[in-house]
């Protein structure tokens, strides 16, 4: 079970992996980061594809090509039907229309072309023995389809202007026997899935992210940030127990942690790297992140009852053994503070029944302290640092272990002059 719309994936984590040349390469990538693995094995063999077009970096730097051309090659494909090629009739229409003749020229002129620019400056270059057995396969299945087209005797004729009609008839009979046989499909399908690989390996290097590991029973991640903030403190988070409560006044960046430590937990459970500097973690089977729970006008759920039906999803969850990482911000925070208290402290003392899972909880509860199983020391307690000046905070966004009992309302509400303006 994956519930993770409050990380925003389209909106705002895609256009750090988006560098595709393509809408069909820009789709695929949308699948990759919006559709989860669901197995451990998956996600370390699409670890193993992106970094080996990371160790092709050097090849990959200066890759382009007109996207105009491919567009223009793509859609000509589709205008071939299967077995559709009669190569007598096909030959008397090219000697009879001028205009027919052109217009095969200029597109098989444009696909070999292009194609012999991509495998002679990327494709013959690649090691493949750096991919995964099963992803090498499909690079060698790419590299053959364009080995067919006999590309480099071709380029040479198109070169010294010596096209003639049976280059265009032998080159479309190619072409049709591929969308025939069903090579041509494939061949689209794998190298839309190559760009879309590619540019993911691409942001991995622009932006520094880094690949987990994972551990049964380890979870930790170093360095852990949100990529869209400017200039980031970055925390670690290390959960010696299995349920973390974390505690800190308003704008103090609890949010932002969760949602930083949450995008590292998903981005590596799809198989990419993460905006950490190290990270090691559980494979889980489901992950649920509630950041932003808000009334819902279409089902009719009040924001207390997301709460619940969202607590409740993960909790069938782990009471089937699975390994689950779920994430809720200022739990229960929907209902009158009597309520709260009480189904919170149930709550938190009943995650600790889940060892094989991980719970992060942030609250402004500041009763939740004395609890049974806070005072054991069966949960740990981290808080969100910020120190008060001259009765003005000062924020440090630092995770730091223990507790804080800073509360900032009365402060901020005074500061603004707001008991002078309300006498």
């Amino acid at each position: 079970m994956y519930n993770i719309g409050d990380l925003h994936i389209e909106e705002e984590i895609l256009p750090f992996f988006d560098f595709t040349y393509n809408r069909f390469s820009g789709e695929v990538l949308r699948q990759i980061l919006t559709e989860p693995s669901h197995s451990k094995t998956a996600v370390l063999f699409r670890q193993g594809v992106l970094q080996g077009f990371i160790d092709h970096r050097s090849i990959f730097k200066e890759y382009s090509y007109s996207r105009f051309n491919l567009s223009d090659i793509h859609n000509f494909f589709e205008t071939i039907s299967a077995g559709s090629f009669f190569s007598g009739h096909f030959r008397r229409k090219l000697m009879f229309s001028e205009k027919e003749r052109n217009h095969k020229r200029g597109k098989l002129i444009m696909l070999v072309q292009l194609f012999h620019k991509i495998q002679t400056a990327y494709f013959n270059k690649l090691n493949t023995k750096l991919f995964p057995e099963e992803y090498a396969r499909e690079l060698n299945q790419i590299g053959g389809f364009f080995t067919d087209f006999n590309l480099e005797y071709y380029q040479s004729i198109f070169l010294k202007k010596k096209l003639k009609v049976r280059h265009i008839v032998e080159l479309m009979k190619v072409i049709t026997e591929k969308v025939t046989n069903g090579q041509a499909a494939s061949f689209w399908r794998h190298w839309y899935t190559f760009e879309a690989n590619l540019s993911i390996s691409d942001g991995i290097v622009r932006h520094g992210f880094v690949f987990p590991s994972f551990s049964d029973a380890v979870f930790s991640i170093e360095g852990a940030y949100h990529p869209l903030i400017k200039n980031p403190v970055k925390n670690d988070l290390t959960a010696d127990k299995n349920v973390m409560l974390l505690t800190g006044p308003n704008m103090s960046g609890k949010s932002t942690l969760l949602k930083s430590v949450s995008l590292c937990v998903y981005l590596g459970h799809i198989g990419l790297a993460v905006p950490a500097t190290k990270a090691t973690m559980p494979y889980f089977s489901t992950i649920s992140v509630a950041i932003n729970l808000t009334d819902s006008i279409v089902s009719g759920y009040s924001h207390f009852m997301s709460e619940i039906v969202t607590l409740k999803s993960v909790l069938i969850e782990a009471q089937k053994n699975e390994r689950c990482f779920a994430v809720f911000d200022e739990l229960f925070r929907g209902t009158n503070i009597e309520d709260a208290l009480e189904i919170s402290s149930a709550t938190i003392q009943g995650l600790v029944k889940y060892p094989r899972s991980y719970f992060i909880i942030s609250t402004h509860l500041h009763q939740l302290r004395d609890i049974e199983a806070i005072r054991q020391e069966r949960i740990t307690t981290c808080f969100i640092d910020c120190e008060l000046k001259d009765n003005i905070p000062s924020f440090t966004y630092k995770l730091k272990n223990g507790w804080s009992d800073l509360k900032l309302g009365r402060i901020l509400f005074e500061k603004e002059g707001l008991y002078t303006l309300l006498r």
